[in-house]
């Protein structure tokens, strides 16, 4: 849970990354009035062949036209051409391989994200899908149950291709999680939050620098949707898959939202709050008990986090009808093993350099020919990530590919319980400092590490490691 102090700062870092480069409050028009269209669940996607080891699917990069709000039809790039892409639903222990074509006229690179894989598969930039191309990807799936996504990430193209729908949902699950009676099925939900700015005509507009002025907020591709709900419990997966805007989240009635996971999946134990933060890139999974509201009723779901002049809601839950619940949130979900001893530290400074419009860690921007370092495999490092509170200062969201981290401390101090689980991406504000640490274990190859609030690691802010035997 947030302190009044801690979203203080989150509103005022917000601020400050909305007009470190753009001028004047949000100017384009806002769709017709929220809450005027239901929340799609995104379509999962069905395996085109099923092996006695292996599950195989097709999707097909396009173009394609959607609509986002009541009013014109919006052009955007999707998986299969939807917004955002289709599901996949996976099991521990059963490798998946993913045959991406690409029909763009861009190329594209697709990442798993969160997804511990061999690294001709980590979707680097360096592996491009060009136009009229495609690419198999395979996601071994040796990790505990966790909601994933995948996305593109070619460089200098990342941010624009996801921006107008290079998105997905991978969703992970493992046995130990399945016997817990938590909520499953239809009552178990993706919501991929995001803004955008809309012309007149519907269509996107993007501009690196424009993020200020990104006032549509859309969950599953719709503009501050609605969904019927019934008086019971619901499990609600929270992938934030915007550029750069963080959502700080609550339910407008003021009751409690309990965390039951974070970007690796289950939290040792649940956390029950008031509201939720989910930074660019971060996953939360959520349980909302809906018996409290009787048919009839509605509850809002609302941002902390808006920028000045904006509207909070994100989107509408409608209680329309009473529901069987046998589900529950147990006590005691996922143990976490106790951290070992590092053998080697690293540091990362995270800064920007205005004079040249570009974001640094370390002094230096990305180099695609250069590797910052080398990480013997089977090693268990600690890192520490610092934002130096200084004139241009903004937060920076820290993710690693290939490996998933544990939060050591923040600022000194032991990690709040919703970042005590497996992450993958942390967010780190100015003047703050963070330890994580990691261990690499199977696969050998160059990674990266990077922002990702997308702006930035287009602008620099990102680094490779190889890990080696």
């Amino acid at each position: 849970m947030l302190s009044r102090r801690q979203l203080s700062k989150l509103g005022v870092a917000a601020a400050v990354t909305a007009v470190a480069t753009a001028t004047g409050a949000a100017n384009h028009p806002s769709p017709k009035g929220p809450f005027s269209v239901p929340l799609p669940v995104p379509s999962v996607l069905r395996p085109e062949l099923r092996t006695a080891t292996h599950d195989i699917y097709r999707l097909v990069m396009r173009e394609a036209h959607t609509r986002i709000a009541s009013g014109g039809d919006t052009r955007i790039r999707g998986f299969n051409g939807a917004f955002p892409g289709p599901t996949i639903r996976a099991k521990r222990g059963r490798p998946v391989i993913v045959q991406q074509v690409n029909r763009l006229d861009t190329p594209v690179a697709v990442h798993l994200h969160g997804g511990h894989v061999p690294q001709p598969s980590d979707g680097h930039p360096m592996d491009l899908i060009m136009p009229g191309a495609s690419r198999a990807y395979l996601y071994p799936n040796d990790q505990p149950g966790a909601t994933l996504w995948y996305h593109d990430h070619a460089h200098m193209l990342e941010a624009e291709n996801v921006y107008r729908g290079l998105a997905g949902c991978y969703i992970l699950t493992d046995e130990a999680e399945e016997r817990l009676p938590l909520p499953k099925g239809r009552y178990d939900i993706p919501l991929l939050l995001r803004d955008a700015a809309l012309a007149p005509d519907g269509s996107l507009v993007y501009d690196v620098h424009d993020i200020g002025k990104r006032s549509t907020t859309m969950v599953n591709g719709r503009a501050t949707p609605y969904l019927r709900v019934a008086a019971r419990k619901y499990r609600f997966r929270l992938v934030n898959v915007s550029n750069d805007r963080p959502f700080a989240l609550k339910l407008g009635d003021g009751s409690p939202i309990v965390q039951i996971a974070s970007d690796g999946g289950l939290l040792p134990a649940p956390v029950s709050t008031d509201n939720v933060v989910v930074w660019p890139a971060e996953r939360a999974e959520i349980v909302v008990d809906f018996s409290r509201h009787r048919p009839g009723e509605s509850v809002t779901l609302d941002n902390l986090a808006a920028y000045p002049g904006e509207s909070p809601q994100v989107m509408r839950f409608d209680v329309d009808r009473t529901a069987v619940d046998h589900s529950r949130v147990p006590d005691r979900l996922r143990p976490l093993p106790a951290l070992r001893t590092p053998t080697v530290e690293r540091e990362f400074v995270m800064t920007t350099d205005m004079a040249h419009d570009r974001y640094l860690i370390n002094g230096r921007p990305f180099d695609m020919d250069r590797v910052d370092f080398r990480v013997k495999a089977g090693a268990e490092e600690r890192w520490t990530i610092t934002v130096p509170e200084d004139t241009y200062a903004m937060p920076h969201t820290f993710h690693t590919h290939l490996a998933q981290f544990r939060v050591v401390d923040r600022n000194g101090k032991p990690p709040a319980p919703e970042e005590s689980g497996l992450k993958d991406t942390v967010a780190v504000l100015p003047g703050e400092r963070v330890r994580i640490q990691l261990r690499f274990t199977s696969y050998t190859g160059r990674y990266l590490y990077h922002c990702h609030m997308m702006g930035h690691s287009a602008m620099g802010m990102m680094g490779q490691f190889e890990v080696v035997r």
